[in-house]
């Protein structure tokens, strides 16, 4: 485990305010979730989990088909597909056509792709002005954080902390009453929408057979985001087209109860083109800027391609024990909880953060509540595979390396392992694991330490299950 990742761990569990935060808000949406898809109002809940993952299967493994389907049907409608590699050409691309276009002022509609290129701070950097028009996102913004959470960004900021925030920034009074910090966010952003030149949007869904791009959110900024400017760009992975429209039937049926324990979102749009002879708003202008970013690495194996199935609803970081516990900032990248342990060392490579994959209790929640029946617990473990091979942990030390082999040997032994049992009941103190810690190097070895940083050995029992089931 990286310094970083410890410390900011660490700094998480000593602050009992954000533990609250943490368990308050998630705990509400694991419920809402929950209730929305009880057997009496959702009673054929599994069958479209399975359809869910039938249509996203059929969808990675026909990728290039569906993507140049999609490609002619936007194109037909006077819209323009864009392929980029990476942030670097998503960024190249919006920053040349604002030149062209001498556009000054983006705004942005929440997406957690262009989170993952870090496009607000390359366009910034380049003396554009790009404002998020979600509120959570806004919040963000002007506190110069990241997302906390993949649905509920700023879950673990107080309505306290806005205050201050806003008082900071947008030198306002300090005001704690939530209603109003929402309307002084709505006059800010209002004045946004109507000067913007340039509206970036995400994509939840990227339909084949019409080239649609279909938007789901709560608070309509993503309407006046991709309506008001007369340029609009939707950055998506490349993952999220599917084939038909009616297959949209399945996934809006999930992603609400999934994300927030909504029966449907407030607001779900379909975008087609630029805005029509005799249509009164809309963009002059339309593209769709389809990111790889690390995403195709993942077809070859068919057991990590599930990885792409995701449709970005949270529900796996709200029943986490370890996110609910370690939260989102955490995490090395902006994908946090059991998604996030999957698809950043898939992205970015397992040498990024080789702790990742390990931050799971496998106790499978994860796996039970996705919506899209991505089996996570097992993604976790191939990866875990995989950083043990990687260059990083074979550098682990010759003791630790003999200490794996040791187990491994007496695992395979039932008649050694009983006796090694029998041994250590009778040799171990009854105060548990406490006496390892005071063991000397080299038997002090440091997955030791670590495991037990946080944790004792229960004290050794009178008789072993084996004893206990031969009595029997």
């Amino acid at each position: 485990m990286s310094a970083e990742f410890d410390q900011k761990i660490h700094t998480t569990l000593a602050d009992a305010n954000l533990q609250l935060a943490i368990y308050t808000a998630t705990g509400r949406l694991k419920e809402k979730r929950v209730e929305s898809v009880a057997p009496g109002i959702l009673p054929d809940y599994q069958e479209l989990r399975t359809q869910a993952n039938a249509i996203k299967q059929h969808s990675i493994e026909n990728l290039d088909h569906y993507l140049e389907e999609f490609e002619r049907n936007v194109e037909a409608r006077r819209g323009k597909v864009v392929y980029c590699k990476d942030a670097t050409e998503v960024a190249d691309f919006v920053l040349g056509l604002a030149k062209e276009r001498r556009a000054r002022l983006v705004v942005k509609s929440k997406s957690m792709t262009t989170e993952e290129v870090d496009l607000n701070e390359r366009l910034e950097h380049h003396g554009l002005e790009s404002v998020e028009t979600d509120l959570g996102e806004y919040i963000l913004q002007l506190a110069h954080e990241r997302p906390y959470h993949i649905v509920a960004p700023a879950l673990h900021k107080t309505r306290y902390d806005v205050a201050e925030i806003f008082t900071r920034t947008l030198h306002v009074p300090n005001e704690i009453v939530i209603e109003k910090q929402t309307a002084i966010a709505r006059r800010v952003l209002r004045e946004k929408f109507l000067a913007a030149d340039i509206g970036i949007s995400g994509a939840n869904f990227l339909v084949a057979d019409s080239g649609a791009v279909v938007i789901v959110e709560n608070e309509g900024n993503a309407r006046l985001t991709t309506t008001a400017p007369k340029i609009h760009i939707a950055v998506a992975g490349i993952e999220k087209v599917i084939p038909r429209a009616q297959d949209l039937a399945t996934f809006l049926k999930l992603l609400a109860r999934s994300a927030t324990g909504q029966l449907l979102s407030v607001y779900t749009s379909f975008l087609a083109g630029p805005r029509r002879p005799g249509e009164i708003d809309g963009p002059d202008e339309f593209y769709v800027v389809l990111l790889d970013n690390g995403r195709t690495k993942l077809l070859p194996d068919r057991t990590k391609r599930q990885s792409l199935y995701c449709i970005r609803c949270g529900a796996c970081l709200n029943t986490c024990p370890v996110y609910r516990k370690i939260g989102g900032h955490s995490f090395p990248w902006v994908y946090s909880g059991p998604i996030g342990a999957i698809i950043t060392p898939q992205f970015m490579g397992v040498a990024h953060e080789p702790s990742l994959p390990f931050a799971s209790s496998l106790c499978g929640a994860c796996g039970e509540v996705c919506p899209v029946k991505i089996d996570i617990p097992k993604i976790l473990l191939e990866l875990r595979s995989d950083v043990k091979k990687s260059e990083t942990r074979e550098k682990q030390n010759r003791i630790e390396k003999l200490a794996f082999r040791a187990f491994a040997f007496l695992m395979t032994h039932p008649r050694l392992y009983e006796l090694a049992g029998r041994m250590g009941a009778a040799m171990a103190p009854s105060d548990g694991g406490s006496w390892i810690r005071n063991l000397p190097a080299p038997m002090n070895i440091g997955p030791v330490r670590a495991w037990l940083s946080q944790r004792d050995l229960p004290p050794p029992p009178a008789k072993s299950f084996r004893e206990m089931w031969r009595r029997r």
